[in-house]
């Protein structure tokens, strides 16, 4: 959704001719619920202008307790029960993954006992394993010491388990490694201790996840559904994510704005890694390992690696097999003619009046019992940021045109080599077999581009951060051609699409407000711990607190406290210019005298979050400062109003 463009098929808006499962299963008869992640929503509706039409309980679902975005903070998530954001409690103990495993249990209980005869379909969607890896610290514990052979034996020993588990082919080799993968033995000592750190983090946070899925399905065997309920659990985040570039992230804003994070930076958090003070993410070379046998990762759609997950299919009453492997090519398109097919409902031709898309994916349940059924799904093609490759029955064709830890690609779009794998006989792509099969070759590439095109994957765009800037690429804004808003208190959780961009220019903040003595708390804010800006109140004196990466902190305070009364807060920020993120001098004036002022050394060039955000009047989430007790303003707040100038 953050990197939509205006070229079809990537607009990020979903037409009416397609109705979600969700609805179609909602308008027959179901409970339908979502709980977690929902990356589906095009960013510039999400607020109370909407439109609500892409929202998840506009979109099938009866109920939905998640987050609306790519990832969020697990230990202080921006939540949302239906279209209202809440608050979530300021309790230590406190983890998403468990909050609302916990409400879908009280949910499907709920749901059970007010109507036993009536089916429930749940959507059960955790923050994890992506970024940030957050975990309680006992999880992370538990691996202490596991890893610390290193990536390359993690590889080999994750293959012989595959074989022994029966999930490979046991002709299966390990792909090869990229080559700007380093390989364990070659780092240092300081290397390989933070490292593992990152890598026992990643395990716990996994674990974890899997005991909350755990608790979901054992709450639904104690109401008795589970015989008859078909459970899916696909495991994996595409396949495990890279953007940790070569030494991970303690702050993973800090590849959305092109700041390199060095070992030493990272070091001075190893005991902390997981906790709440971090935003981590972990090296490269750990998503390599946990993508074993594939050589490649998450943003690689045209590797396995980066799109190949693990998935179980549970049902009794339904499955005469148990405990056995099938191996027909499947694509997560499949699921929805799956449950469809399953429960008895046809593709819907017209829902509310509009003539629906045939369905485009195929249903596996031939396959639940006859694990040598002919394979149906038997042509698909991937495409991500340049990367692309297509499947026809076996054979797969591909390009590697960027790795995920790079923000260029290797070589332009027309100078890609596509390579030619047997999958069939090359369970992980380790054999190119290119040279002795070109007219194959030649044929798959001209299917890819016959697919591309039916499936609206043209233009091949190939740009990474370019796209996450909206005015670059077209895509809309609430803001966009404005120069000033006006914002009350309360008006809160405004992401980068509906809020107005400060970025990378000169800008001025006024208030008006109304305090007693010792006012205290904040006017306006975006982002929070890792990076952001803050107009606040402390102690009666106003602030201005600019928070880089969570790197380094630039405060401008005024020199006198305010007296109790009505005042009118000016902070002026002179951007250097010259480029991107550069800094300037900031002024505070209250009612129109100056009163303080400061060098802001450089600015983030990109976003500050994607979960913490925009809010006047508090700061939810994490604090951008420390505001020296409660975040909420407690003063009265008539207005702010915020004016953007080159």
């Amino acid at each position: 959704m953050e990197t939509s463009t205006t070229f079809p098929g990537n607009t990020g808006i979903r037409p009416q001719s397609i109705t979600p499962m969700a609805e179609v299963l909602r308008q027959n008869g179901f409970s339908t619920a979502a709980f977690g992640k929902y990356h589906e929503t095009p960013p510039w509706e999400i607020s109370v202008s909407g439109s609500l039409d892409r929202w998840p309980t506009h979109s099938g679902f009866d109920k939905f307790y998640g987050f609306i975005g790519g990832e969020t903070n697990q230990w202080a998530p921006l939540i949302y029960d239906g279209v209202t954001q809440v608050e979530t409690p300021r309790d230590p103990n406190y983890h998403f993954t468990t909050d609302m495993t916990n409400n879908a249990i009280s949910w499907v209980r709920f749901q059970q006992a007010l109507t036993p005869d009536k089916p429930f379909f749940i959507y059960f969607a955790p923050g994890a394993c992506h970024a940030p890896h957050h975990v309680p610290k006992a999880w992370a514990q538990k691996y202490q010491g596991k890893f610390d052979y290193g990536w390359d034996k993690l590889r080999e020993e994750t293959l012989e388990r595959q074989k022994q588990l029966g999930i490979v082919p046991p002709n299966t080799r390990l792909a090869p490694k990229p080559t700007d993968i380093k390989d364990w033995e070659s780092l240092s000592a300081d290397e390989k201790k933070m490292f593992a750190r990152q890598m026992e983090v990643y395990a716990g946070f996994a674990e974890h996840t899997d005991h909350e899925v755990g608790r979901l399905f054992s709450s639904i065997e104690e109401l008795g559904e589970m015989d008859n309920t078909l459970f899916l659990y696909v495991v994996g985040d595409n396949g495990a994510s890279a953007e940790g570039q070569m030494n991970g992230l303690y702050n993973e804003m800090t590849y959305f704005n092109g700041v390199p994070e060095t070992l030493a930076d990272m070091l001075k958090h190893y005991d902390e890694w997981g906790s709440a003070s971090t935003y981590p993410h972990f090296a490269a070379g750990w998503a390599v390992a946990t993508n074993a046998p594939f050589a490649w990762t998450k943003q690689v759609a045209s590797d396995f690696g980066g799109t190949r997950n693990g998935m179980v299919v549970h049902w009794p009453a339904g499955i005469k097999s148990k405990g056995e492997v099938r191996s027909q090519f499947t694509h997560v398109i499949d699921i929805a003619p799956t449950v469809l097919e399953a429960t008895k409902i046809p593709p819907p031709g017209m829902v509310n009046g509009i003539e629906q898309d045939p369905i485009e994916g195929t249903s596996f349940l031939y396959s639940f019992d006859d694990a040598t059924a002919k394979e149906r799904h038997t042509v698909q093609y991937f495409e991500m940021f340049g990367n692309r490759a297509i499947y026809s029955d076996g054979w797969y064709a591909r390009t590697i045109h960027r790795a995920a830890w790079n923000q260029k690609p290797y070589q332009p779009l027309s100078e890609d080599k596509w390579e030619l794998f047997n999958s069939n006989e090359d369970f992980s792509l380790a054999n190119d077999v290119a040279s002795e099969n070109s007219d194959k070759l030649t044929e798959l590439e001209n299917l890819f581009m016959t697919n591309a095109e039916r499936y609206h994957v043209l233009p091949i765009d190939d740009r990474l951060l370019e796209r996450t800037d909206a005015k670059t690429v077209g895509r809309p804004t609430l803001m966009e051609g404005r120069s000033s808003v006006t914002l009350g208190e309360g008006m809160k959780g405004m992401g980068i699409d509906i809020f107005i961009s400060m970025r990378n220019t000169s800008y001025t903040i006024s208030a008006d407000v109304e305090v007693s003595a010792g006012g205290n708390g904040v006017i306006v804010c975006q982002g929070g711990r890792f990076g952001g800006f803050s107009l606040y109140i402390k102690g009666g004196k106003p602030a201005f607190t600019y928070n880089f990466l969570g790197l380094e902190q630039y405060t401008i305070a005024a020199s006198r406290a305010l007296k109790p009364g009505r005042h009118t807060i000016v902070y002026d920020f002179k951007y250097d210019g010259g480029g991107l993120g550069k800094g300037g001098n900031g002024t505070i004036m209250v009612d129109g005298k100056h009163s303080g002022d400061g060098r802001i050394g450089k600015t983030q060039a990109g976003i500050f979050s994607v979960d913490d955000l925009a809010d006047v009047g508090t700061d939810d989430g994490t604090w951008v400062a420390n505001y020296g007790g409660a975040a909420k303003f407690n003063g009265k707040l008539a207005k702010v109003t915020i004016e953007v100038r080159e």
